[in-house]
């Protein structure tokens, strides 16, 4: 089924967005703006040199505040775009199901995000000349940045097709994903502790970005970290398919 699907209708959608994104100069602009702003963070913020410790925590550590605002900035155009133009409707017409369209846009999306995390991959190679770093817990941080990356973008995609206006898709997105990042921030938690049961605050508190993202980028890859990630990219990507399917009614 897989191979059909990259064969067919859902590899064309696939290369079409990809190719769409550096016929215009918004993949470059985001490129460029990451790589400045991560790489500022890590020396300046970060006090790369003054830790004098060979790993790239300094650099991981300012990526979910990155994607706050950048992967919104890619994931408001994805179906925003598509209902504004009236493109929409033609792509919906064609033979290819509206969970393949979802899931094509998505990853086209996830591989931008992907090819500008690989761009920063000079840093490990400049940590390894100057020390002798644990490569593994770095490989494990680019995955974990890699994964909420695409939380981050699952949900800036859903809210974008819910809505004709990218400054709007935009806003949504930001604010949901904040949320999604403080919710396992005590200042969050407090708000519920005197009213819900430790269950359900604990189920909150579980919904943290940032805590499974540090326990990621610290080296510790635990099954249920990499599994709430594709479970949160899982339900907003059905959360999408489904208000597309309403829209076309």
């Amino acid at each position: 089924m897989i191979i059909r699907w990259l064969q067919g209708n859902f590899s064309v959608i696939l290369r079409r967005e990809l190719s769409s994104y550096f016929a215009t100069p918004v993949a470059y602009v985001f490129i460029v703006i990451f790589l400045i702003m991560a790489n500022a963070f890590t020396f300046y913020l970060g006090g790369f040199y003054e830790r004098e410790v060979a790993d790239l925590q300094p650099f991981f550590q300012f990526h979910p505040w990155l994607y706050l605002f950048l992967v919104p900035a890619i994931g408001m155009r994805l179906w925003a775009e598509e209902r504004k133009s009236g493109t929409i409707e033609l792509l919906l017409t064609l033979p290819v199901t509206t969970r393949q369209a979802v899931l094509a846009k998505f990853l086209a999306a996830w591989l931008f995000i992907g090819l500008a995390l690989v761009l920063t991959v000079p840093l490990w190679i400049t940590v390894n000349i100057l020390g002798q770093p644990d490569n593994g817990t770095i490989l494990a941080g680019y995955l974990g940045s890699w994964l909420m990356a695409g939380g981050f973008l699952a949900i800036s995609a859903c809210l974008s097709a819910a809505t004709r206006n990218q400054v709007i898709a935009f806003i949504l997105s930001v604010v949901v994903c904040f949320l999604f990042l403080l919710s396992g921030l005590p200042l969050v938690l407090d708000v519920f502790r005197g009213w819900l049961p430790q269950m359900a605050v604990d189920a909150i508190a579980n919904l943290s970005f940032l805590s499974h993202f540090n326990s990621i980028s610290r080296g510790v890859v635990d099954l249920r970290d990499l599994l709430y990630f594709l479970l949160v990219i899982g339900f907003w990507l059905l959360a999408n398919r489904i208000v597309l399917e309403m829209k076309k009614v």
